[in-house]
């Protein structure tokens, strides 16, 4: 299938490794031109090494820190456009979770949720130029399902699902689409459940030992599907959340 995406400009706000990485390799493969960022130089380096290989597309990735406040981050988004001459699609990638702090109200606060509303207020000129303008920002399970304590993270998730859902409402006469995807538990090198299996080896196998096919996810099994909806080829899907958890959440959907 032809998503649509060649020639497509992708800002996403981290990318440096697990879903955000692995999202970037598919848009790029698609023929799109990205643009991200990462606190670390080594993880840019290597990321825009690998973005750069999957497709022949524009990579454009830098160091940045959101904790530089909010008009560095302003400054980013927009100088990410210019670099890119547009901006058809943004993914909300970035979270506090990366950074160790599901438990701090204001980092969340500052990454899980203005991270998206900023990032809407300096693109949406942008994305309403290109005519196909997508926006996909990435909740999570925990935002829908008690699991393992209450958290900042888990609530404010729920509120990133919540704005996602209204802002779908706000912009679709600007022929922009608002969507989100909730991964449940995804496991890769460096991520959360790494390191849950280091420190935490009982809740990892409890958690394990409750999902339907016998496994944690993969970061591929996410991104395809990020990509897929922010993409053209998803034209009058808008105001979703996606769930992508295989079957972990034991919800009656409707």
């Amino acid at each position: 299938m032809d998503l649509g995406l060649s020639g497509k400009k992708v800002i996403m706000n981290g990318g440096a490794h697990g879903l955000g990485l692995a999202s970037l390799k598919h848009f790029a493969a698609e023929g799109a031109d990205v643009a991200f960022f990462s606190r670390k130089e080594d993880k840019i380096e290597a990321a825009k090494k690998a973005i750069s290989e999957a497709g022949s597309g524009k990579v454009h990735g830098e160091v940045f820190d959101m904790a530089s406040g909010h008009d560095a981050y302003k400054d980013w988004l927009a100088k990410a456009a210019d670099t890119l001459g547009g901006c058809d699609i943004f993914v909300h990638m970035a979270s506090s979770s990366g950074t160790g702090g599901t438990g701090d109200w204001q980092k969340g606060l500052d990454m899980d949720i203005m991270g998206a509303a900023l990032a809407v207020e300096v693109l949406t000129p942008r994305l309403a130029e290109s005519g196909t303008g997508s926006i996909v920002f990435m909740s999570s399970t925990a935002a829908f399902e008690t699991f393992i304590a209450p958290q900042p993270f888990n609530a404010l998730k729920a509120a990133l699902i919540t704005y996602g859902s209204q802002l779908s409402q706000a912009l679709a006469a600007q022929k922009i689409r608002v969507n989100t995807v909730s991964p449940g538990a995804i496991y890769y090198e460096g991520g959360n459940w790494e390191t849950i299996k280091q420190h935490m080896p009982a809740l990892y196998e409890a958690t394990l030992a409750k999902m339907p096919m016998g496994r944690y996810g993969e970061p591929d099994e996410v991104a395809k599907a990020v990509v897929f909806v922010a993409s053209p080829a998803c034209p009058y899907m808008t105001g979703a959340n996606l769930v992508i958890d295989g079957g972990f959440t034991q919800r009656v959907q409707f």
